[in-house]
């Protein structure tokens, strides 16, 4: 599975872990990087303080390759970009922001960039702006989404063609056959955040992770369009932001219905009711408790199988 992005990460497999809010902390990120993948450490849930502890238990757990997810709407993001340069993180995944802002002075610093993106026209001026790779995210990830609800089948065909440099794909993978499609639709390599989200090592809370095991088909839903289209578990708050939407809500009213921490409460703090329930739409095909070992087990597995059963002629 080694090519270019393994090459350009230092990595082993072209896999690498979302960059999660309130699941993707140094234990997680280690464990995945110590499988041979990048590990994410999610930068958007954290004081630069506690980012700056995590990075270096990071560094205490592993001598591989590792990362951090930068939220570019982060309060303190100054102060972020300046532990990362210091504590000499090799890896660095921005997103939802101009690539533009701190590409340069990262890459000065040593560190390969990449930007998260949900179309073409984006991925573009990712490029252009310098940075390494691209990953290109589609509309059945969890979290925060693409306006234009572009699948991940459509979106990687199209960016893989319209840039030069590595294409990651994200977006509604999450086992070995998923990451086997996604190269042969033109990727190199996969961001896997969902399934990720619910092991062993992840931060959130055991019960969200139990919620996700026992989510079916049809379990989530992008909500939240008019504020940040955001991917949500179908939980009482889900249900309180889609009444206020049918019936025409503000923007601020929405705001307000939201408020503030709703994330940490649901999947960090364990409430189910009344919590921002963030994960993608392959939830509904992991139900097994596993830890990052075993998902890796798997994801080389099962690309091999997968990989197997094409032929070379239609």
């Amino acid at each position: 599975m080694a090519n270019r992005l393994c090459q350009l990460l230092g990595i082993r497999y072209p896999i690498i872990s979302g960059g999660m809010v309130w699941c993707s902390g140094w234990k997680l990120a280690s464990a995945v990087s110590r499988e041979g993948g990048l590990g994410l450490i999610g930068a958007g849930s954290m004081h630069p303080d506690n980012l700056r502890e995590h990075i270096r238990k990071c560094k205490a757990a592993t001598d591989k390759p590792f990362g951090v997810n930068v939220p570019m709407l982060y309060p303190e993001l100054d102060a972020i970009i300046d532990i990362i340069i210091e504590e000499q993180v090799p890896v660095v995944v921005t997103s939802a922001g101009n690539p533009k802002t701190y590409t340069a002075k990262l890459k000065a610093a040593g560190c390969k960039v990449l930007h998260v993106v949900a179309s073409t026209k984006f991925a573009l001026k990712s490029q252009e702006a310098g940075v390494d790779a691209v990953i290109a995210e589609g509309f059945e990830a969890g979290g925060h989404n693409g306006r234009d609800e572009t699948t991940t089948m459509c979106l990687i065909p199209a960016v893989a063609r319209a840039v030069t440099i590595p294409v990651v794909a994200a977006g509604g993978i999450s086992h070995g056959d998923s990451v086997a499609a996604a190269l042969a639709l033109g990727a190199d390599g996969v961001q896997i955040g969902t399934r990720f989200a619910m092991t062993t090592e992840s931060s959130a809370s055991e019960e969200f992770k139990r919620l996700c095991r026992a989510t079916g088909e049809g379990g989530t839903m992008l909500s939240l369009k008019a504020i940040s289209p955001t991917r949500l578990l179908k939980n009482d708050f889900y249900e309180q932001v889609a009444r206020a939407e049918a019936a025409g809500a503000t923007v601020e009213a929405l705001r307000e219905l939201q408020g503030k921490g709703r994330a940490k409460r649901g999947i960090f703090e364990g409430d189910l009711t009344e919590g921002m329930l963030e994960i993608g739409q392959s939830v509904a095909l992991t139900q097994q408790e596993e830890s990052v070992a075993d998902v890796f087990r798997e994801l080389i597995s099962g690309y091999q199988a997968a990989s197997s059963r094409l032929t070379p002629e239609l």
